[in-house]
């Protein structure tokens, strides 16, 4: 769900993809309602590695503390 949300609107390219490349293109032109823009359509990515990280993170603790328990 979070790529979907990511990513829409997917035509004629998926929204972030466009928003990344004016950024990587030097940023020329955007105004403060492409940055928020970037930000919504990011916030699913960094949410989703976010959440990922963690629960990696808890399992090895838990591996750890089964191990040594």
């Amino acid at each position: 769900m979070s790529l979907t949300l990511g990513m829409a609107p997917f035509v004629p390219e998926p929204h972030i993809v466009g928003k990344l490349r004016w950024v990587a293109g030097g940023a020329v032109g955007m105004g403060p309602m492409d940055w928020f823009d970037l930000a919504l359509h990011g916030a699913p990515w960094v949410w989703l590695l976010f959440t990922a990280a963690t629960l990696l993170v808890h399992r090895d603790r838990a591996t750890d503390e089964s191990a040594a328990g």
